[in-house]
């Protein structure tokens, strides 16, 4: 018996011809687009970290501007005057 075969698909790309596995059909150019459009945003070069206001960790180990010294009961006073 004689099978009869049937050619692969094939497609060119930017590096010639590539054959197709049967069943799967060429990536187009609108389903390139869409892939790109249904991805995550990404940046185009790296992102500073947001250091300002609620998330500026080096602020909350400032000490207050006008906030008293504490008293140290165990230094020496001076004798009231009587």
């Amino acid at each position: 018996m004689t099978e009869a075969r049937h050619p692969f698909a094939a497609e060119p790309t930017s590096i010639g011809l590539q054959c197709l596995v049967p069943g799967v059909a060429p990536i187009t150019p609108s389903d390139r687009l869409a892939a790109r459009a249904a991805a995550p945003l990404q940046p185009k070069r790296p992102q500073r970290p947001c250091d300002l206001g609620l998330f500026d960790m080096n602020a909350r180990n400032q000490l207050d501007l006008f906030t008293p010294a504490p008293r140290d009961d165990a230094a020496p006073r001076l004798p009231e005057d009587r």
